[in-house]
């Protein structure tokens, strides 16, 4: 495949990732699927909008840039076919490595919440962390120190969890594409060549055979089908006229 066309194909896979990143996030708003009477009860990572701003945000554009290059233009940099392509996918690495790290701070901030558990209503009539060091992931009866909101423990758990998978994926993505545009940068796209050619022969209706010019005053190359006299389109020749006999009738 392309290093164009692999990275459409991960900007495709990553819009999923990303509209579910933000969804998730939203989610951990309404934790227990109820509203809360006072935000401040929300667990702190919530707000740090690590589904939202990580894997939402900071992810549009390398998806917007990822589909864009298998059909961005290759043409036009200093006569060189290839040089805008490698441009695009030299640009394309660097929205990979902002995506890596939108992601990778969506992970952080989700690995961190896992770990520290829910805020919620304790035994004691206060709001806190009644977990620590990650010991409510092997005891699951612990869970009863929340009391308030119901199954808060269980609903920020799973958020969280459904993040740092998105972000996992994320970042494997990203990483992918730095390698693919490094390689497109290096070696270019595979479809990048002759583009240009092909737009010059549908602007000016001339089309080239791999034929050879049989005359030293023809052009002594296989691509074109023209010579020193003519330089009109070769399918306005007369039938079974030749680049050689055309010679020979102006002579």
């Amino acid at each position: 495949m392309c290093t164009g066309g692999c990275a459409k194909c991960l900007g495709g896979t990553l819009i999923p990732l990303t509209v579910f990143g933000i969804l998730a996030n939203i989610l951990l708003f309404f934790p227990g699927g109820k509203v809360i009477d006072n935000n401040e009860h929300l667990s702190e990572e919530v707000w740090f909008f690590g589904g939202i701003l990580g894997s939402g945000f900071l992810m549009i554009f390398p998806v917007l840039v990822f589909l864009g290059l298998k059909n961005n233009d290759c043409c036009g940099c200093c006569g060189n076919e290839r040089c805008g392509k490698r441009f695009a996918m030299f640009t394309s690495t660097i929205f990979a490595v902002i995506g890596f790290l939108g992601a990778g701070y969506s992970f952080v901030i989700s690995a961190i919440s896992i770990n520290k558990g829910s805020k919620c209503l304790m035994d004691n009539s206060t709001w806190g962390y009644p977990f620590h060091d990650g010991d409510h992931l092997n005891d699951k009866a612990l869970w009863s120190k929340c009391r308030e909101p119901e199954n808060v423990v269980s609903w920020n758990l799973t958020l969280f969890s459904i993040l740092l998978i998105i972000a996992v994926f994320q970042m494997l993505l990203c990483t992918i594409q730095v390698v693919n545009g490094l390689l497109g940068t290096l070696c270019g796209d595979c479809r990048c060549c002759g583009c240009c050619r092909q737009a010059e022969n549908q602007d000016g209706g001339i089309r080239y055979s791999p034929v050879r010019a049989a005359s030293h005053n023809n052009t002594e190359t296989a691509n074109y089908k023209t010579n020193s006299y003519h330089s009109e389109p070769w399918e306005s020749w007369p039938s079974g006229s030749s680049t050689t006999g055309r010679k020979e009738e102006e002579h």
